[in-house]
């Protein structure tokens, strides 16, 4: 049987393609390709960070941060010491690695106990007298200005205002616009804002948003889409629409490359659902629909996932410690395995766990990962058949590893035999 060539002839002089058939191809999917261009860039690139922190307006102070992570390690130190003592608590081996977690989640409640800063302006602030909530949006701008001036504000912060309803809409851009401005006035903008819109229900509220924020920036002489935000997906139909559509992939759109993040919200959500309280959770199947809902509208597009919180707070004797302790670590064990690598701490006692669950989720992994990168660049094989999409995954696992602070690159550079160019290359990090 003769065979077709991929030229213009084929091995045995049959026809095949003529360039006026590949030029057509080309100029049918042009549009196509700026599109999956515009839309799908891939990963941004940078450190996202494990957590967010909410801390109502009112109860922001300048030590605000230092406080959390004194009382984080209060807590390490009353009810889990020693590697033993929080290998009890978790209900994990006391083994080598655990004394390395234990070691490390120390040292980064010493060194950067908060990842993620932010000043909440709506449910944890509430309704309040406008000139007390002007003054308080002023006073915190004025805090994170001297934070950042003094080089202790945490990598990122930022407020969550008021949503877009009718009902708030005038006072959560009045919050805004007044920290805006007074950030601007006081040395500019910092390089880690992040601005949150809770309870988004119509791409055209992010629309909205996308408008004042471009406005700001032509009236203070910034660059086009310095300011970006996150998304809080925490009602029903931010999931999905009266038309049957998935919303928030409408909403990633609306957002016109301002978008940085889609942030779950467990107990608003879960009560829109009809979700008794007492079973309102990360691990809740509501939840987890959700998420798996964001996450699909998310991939490829460069925004990222954040899961929320649990309101089970660490208090008490050291046994009711040690069990809140060991159901927050199990939450983000299992927000980690499922690609959810943020999430959202509401007490200075979750950090202990926090971190113990994100330190032993990399450092278990770092040599099984390693040694699959390894084989696939060596074109050793192995037991495991990789693809170049999971060779990129091991890449991203490992520099989310080393960006948390859970492996050293010292240790990823002697298991892999890569920098972290190396890495970032393998990742497809821009």
């Amino acid at each position: 049987m003769p065979r077709v060539g991929t030229g213009g002839t084929g091995e045995t002089g049959a026809a095949g393609f003529s360039a006026a058939a590949r030029a057509a191809v080309d100029a049918l999917l042009a549009p196509v390709d700026a599109e999956l261009a515009r839309r799908y860039p891939g990963d941004p690139g940078g450190r996202q960070p494990v957590h967010t922190v909410y801390v109502p307006a009112d109860a922001f102070a300048a030590d605000t941060v230092r406080s959390w992570g004194r009382q984080a390690l209060e807590a390490l130190d009353t009810h889990a010491g020693t590697p033993a003592e929080l290998a009890r608590a978790l209900g994990v081996p006391d083994d080598a690695l655990l004394a390395e977690v234990h070691r490390r989640v120390r040292a980064k409640l010493e060194r950067e106990p908060v990842e993620d800063l932010r000043i909440d302006f709506e449910d944890g602030y509430g309704p309040r007298p406008d000139a007390e909530e002007d003054a308080a949006a002023v006073r915190a701008a004025g805090l994170v200005a001297a934070a950042v001036a003094d080089g202790v504000a945490p990598p990122y912060v930022g407020i969550r205002i008021k949503c877009l309803e009718a009902a708030v809409r005038e006072r959560g851009i009045r919050t805004l616009e007044r920290f805006l401005t007074t950030l601007s006035a006081h040395g500019g903008l910092p390089a880690g804002l992040v601005l949150t819109l809770p309870k988004v229900t119509y791409a055209e509220q992010v629309t909205a948003l996308v408008g004042l924020l471009a406005d700001f920036e032509r009236a203070a002489g910034l660059p086009a889409g310095r300011l970006r935000f996150e998304i809080q997906i925490e009602t029903t139909q931010a999931v999905l629409g009266p038309d049957g559509r998935a919303t928030v992939a409408r909403m990633i759109g609306a957002a016109e490359g301002r978008v940085i993040g889609l942030h779950y919200g467990t107990f608003d959500y879960s009560a829109a659902c009809g979700v008794a309280a007492a079973h309102q959770s990360l691990d809740h199947p509501v939840a987890d629909h959700a998420k798996a809902v964001m996450q699909v509208a998310a991939a490829g597009t460069g925004v990222r996932l954040s899961d929320g919180s649990t309101n089970v707070v660490p208090a008490g004797t050291t046994a009711q410690v040690h069990a809140a302790w060991k159901l927050h670590h199990d939450l983000v064990r299992r927000s980690l395995a499922r690609a959810y690598y943020q999430g959202w701490d509401l007490h200075p006692a979750h950090l202990p766990a926090r971190y113990a669950a994100v330190y032993s989720f990399y450092r278990e992994g770092l040599g099984p990962a390693a040694a699959r990168l390894s084989a696939y660049l060596a074109g050793a094989g192995g037991d495991v058949m990789d693809e170049p999409a999971t060779v990129r995954a091991l890449g991203g696992y490992l520099l989310r590893g080393l960006d948390s602070g859970a492996v050293d690159l010292a240790e990823v550079g002697d298991a892999t035999g890569l920098d972290r160019a190396g890495l970032e290359a393998l990742a497809g990090r821009r």
